[in-house]
C-alpha cells in the first residue's frame, strides 16, 4: 500500500507535529546569530550568553522526562500548547532584555521548559503513535526532516532583521513566528484520540512509570545509547551557539553564519529522511554510532583549516545531513525496545544525557574561548569525545545486534 494512503487519516497530526517541531528547533538553533549584538547591546559577556543557552539545555533535558510522563496523564495536546505559550514568553523576555537576568530567564529557563514540551522527544512520540509500526521509522524521518526546515526560515530572517533594524527587532520577528506553534500543537494533539496498541509482553506498556524507568536503565543497549547521546548534544550545541561567533572572529561576512545555519537546516531534511528510511532496514544503534564518527571527522577537517565561504557552506551541508538524523533513530529504537506508552518519558531520560553534553558544548565552549582566546581546544575536545562515543556505540551495536521492525514482522 502506498505510504501516502497509509498516512492520509493522520496527516493533520503529522503536519501539526512537524510545524511545531520545525519552529521550536529552528528558532532555538538560530539564537546564536544574536550573541554578538545582544552581548554588546546590554553589556554582558559571551560566557554570560552561553550560560543562558546552557541553562536552556539543562532545563530542557531535565524537564523532558517529566513532560513525557505528563503526556500519559494529561494528554499530548495540553502539554504541547502549554509549551508553545512558554516559548512565546521566553522570546519576548529576550527581545526586551536589559540585562543578564532577563536573558537567563527568557532564553534559558522559559525556552528550555518549552522545548521539553514541543521539541523532538514529544513530536516523535506523537508521530510514532499515529502510524503503524511497519512505516514508523520512515515516518519519523519525514517528520524530523520537515522539522528541520525552521532554520531555513528563521536564521536568514533573524539575521536580516537584526542587521537592518537591530537585534531586538530580530528577536521580535522570532516572537511572531513562534505564535504559529499554538495551532500546530493543537492539531498534533489529535493523537490523544488514537488508542495505544495492546502492549507486548516484553515492552513497558503495562508498567507504572517507575517500573518503566527501571526496565529502561536495566537494558544495556539503552544505557550505551544514552551515554553516546551525550556526544551528540555537545557537538551540535557547540556549533549552533559558537559558529556565528567563530566566523565573526575570522572576519567573515555576518550573513555567512545565517547562510550556514540555513544550509544545515536544508541538508538536515535530506539526512533525517535518509536515516529514517535506513533505520527501517538496518541496525539503528550502529547507524547512530556512524553519525557520531562522521560528524567528528567533519569537525576536525573544518577547524584545522582557515575558513572560507565555500568550505563553511560545505561544512554546513555535511553537518546538516548528519544533524537530526539521530532523531528518528533514537525514537525508533526506544519504541522498539519499550513500546509506545512511556516512549516520551524514556526518550526524555536519554535526552537528559544529550542535554548534559549540550551544556558542555555551549557553556564549556564559552569558558574555553574566554580563557584561551580561541576555539581550538573546544573543537579538539569535541572531536576526541565524538570519535570515542561513536566507536563504542558501533562496537556495542555489532556485538548485540537488533533486528529492524520489518524483519521482525516478516
Amino acid at each position: 500500500m502506498p505510504l501516502l494512503q497509509i498516512l492520509r487519516p493522520t496527516l493533520p497530526i503529522l503536519i501539526g507535529a512537524s510545524i511545531m517541531l520545525t519552529l521550536s528547533m529552528g528558532l532555538r538553533q538560530s539564537l546564536g546569530i544574536f550573541m554578538q549584538p545582544l552581548t554588546h547591546g546590554i553589556g554582558i559577556s559571551v560566557s554570560d550568553f552561553t550560560l543562558a543557552i546552557a541553562v536552556q539545555n539543562l532545563a530542557w533535558g531535565f524537564l523532558q522526562p517529566l513532560a513525557g510522563a505528563l503526556t500519559v496523564r494529561f494528554g499530548f495536546r495540553a502539554i504541547m500548547v502549554t509549551g508553545a505559550i512558554f516559548y512565546i514568553a521566553g522570546l519576548t523576555l529576550m527581545a526586551t532584555a536589559q540585562g543578564l537576568i532577563s536573558v537567563m530567564i527568557g532564553g534559558g529557563l522559559l525556552i528550555g521548559l518549552s522545548l521539553a514540551c514541543t521539541a523532538a522527544a514529544i513530536a516523535m512520540s506523537v508521530a510514532a503513535r499515529a502510524v503503524p509500526e511497519t512505516v514508523r521509522s520512515t515516518v519519523l524521518g519525514l517528520v524530523s526532516g520537515a522539522g528541520s526546515l525552521g532554520a531555513l526560515l528563521s536564521a536568514p530572517l533573524g539575521q536580516m532583521l537584526s542587521a537592518g533594524y537591530g537585534w531586538r527587532v530580530g528577536l521580535a520577528g522570532f516572537v511572531v513566528l513562534s505564535v504559529a506553534m499554538i495551532p500546530a500543537a493543537w492539531f498534533a494533539g489529535r493523537v490523544d484520540a488514537i488508542p495505544l496498541p495492546k502492549p507486548a509482553r516484553d515492552d513497558a506498556g503495562g508498567n507504572s512509570a517507575g517500573d518503566a524507568v527501571r526496565l529502561a536503565f536495566g537494558n544495556a543497549s539503552f544505557v550505551v545509547m544514552t551515554c553516546a547521546y551525550f556526544v551528540c548534544g555537545m557537538q551540535l550545541v557547540f556549533l549552533s551557539t559558537h559558529l556565528p561567533s567563530y566566523l565573526a572572529i575570522c572576519g567573515m561576512d555576518p550573513m555567512l553564519s545565517a547562510q550556514t545555519l540555513g544550509m544545515i537546516g536544508g541538508f538536515n531534511v535530506l539526512g533525517s529522511v535518509f536515516f529514517g528510511w535506513a533505520g527501517q532496514r538496518w541496525n539503528k544503534l550502529a547507524l547512530l554510532g556512524g553519525i557520531y564518527v562522521l560528524r567528528s571527522l567533519a569537525l576536525a577537517w573544518y577547524f584545522m583549516l582557515p575558513p572560507t565561504p565555500a568550505s563553511t557552506l560545505l561544512f554546513g551541508a555535511i553537518m546538516g545531513f548528519l544533524w537530526m538524523g539521530v532523531g528518528p533513530l533514537v525514537a525508533g529504537a526506544v519504541a522498539e525496545m519499550f513500546g509506545l506508552k512511556w516512549q516520551a518519558m524514556i526518550q526524555g531520560f536519554a535526552f537528559m544525557s544529550h542535554q548534559l553534553g549540550s551544556f558542555l558544548g555551549a557553556f564549556g565552549g564559552g569558558l574555553l574561548y574566554d580563557s584561551l582566546g580561541s576555539y581550538t581546544m573546544a573543537w579538539r575536545i569535541g572531536v576526541a569525545l565524538g570519535l570515542a562515543g561513536g566507536i563504542v556505540q558501533i562496537a556495542f551495536a555489532l556485538i548485540k545486534p537488533s533486528a529492524p521492525p520489518m524483519l521482525k514482522t516478516a
